[in-house]
C-alpha cells in the first residue's frame, strides 16, 4: 500500500513539472524526504538484531572498546559469583562483529570490577573474560575471579 502511495506522489510531481504548478517545487521536497524515510526505514529493518539474553546474566555498561579485538565492561560491586560468567557470555555475544578488523577474528570481552586498596587508591580486578570467534560466533568464557 505504502509503495503505491509513494508512487503516487511521485508521478503528481512529474505532473506538477509538465503543467508548471506553483507547488513543483514543494512537491520535490515532499517526494524526497518520503523517498528518504522509505529507505531509511527498510535499512533498519534489514540491520536490526534483538539483543542476546542469556539467563543469569546482569546488564552491565561497556567502559572501554578499541574496535578492533578488545572490550571491557565494568562489574558492579554487588555482583554475585554465580553471575558473573553468564554476564560476560551476553557481552560478548552482543557485540557487532561485522565492523570489527582483528588479525586472529576473535574478540577478547573482559568484566573487571574496581577495588579500593586504601583511600585514594585502587586497582582493576579482572573478573572473567570471554573470548568470541567472529566467523562462527562461538564464544568461550574463563572465570578468574577469586572465590567464583
Amino acid at each position: 500500500m505504502a509503495r503505491g502511495r509513494r508512487g503516487v506522489l511521485a508521478l503528481v510531481t512529474v505532473v506538477s513539472f509538465v503543467a508548471r504548478w506553483g507547488t513543483r517545487f514543494r512537491l520535490v521536497g515532499i517526494t524526497s524526504f518520503t523517498l528518504l524515510l522509505a529507505f531509511s526505514c527498510a535499512a533498519f529493518a534489514i540491520s536490526y538484531s534483538p539483543r542476546v539474553v542469556v539467563p543469569g546474566a546482569v546488564t552491565v555498561p561497556i567502559v572501554f572498546d578499541n574496535g578492533t579485538d578488545l572490550v571491557v565492561a565494568a562489574a558492579p560491586y554487588q555482583l554475585e559469583a554465580e553471575a558473573i560468567a553468564p554476564t560476560v557470555e551476553q557481552v560478548a555475544r552482543n557485540l557487532r562483529g561485522n565492523a570489527r578488523n582483528t588479525g586472529s577474528g576473535q574478540v577478547r570481552v573482559r568484566l573487571r570490577r574496581i577495588e579500593a586498596l586504601e583511600p585514594g587508591l585502587s586497582r582493576p580486578v579482572v573478573l572473567a573474560e570471554a573470548v568470541r570467534t567472529l566467523a562462527d560466533g562461538t564464544v568461550e568464557v574463563t572465570v578468574s575471579a577469586p572465590g567464583a
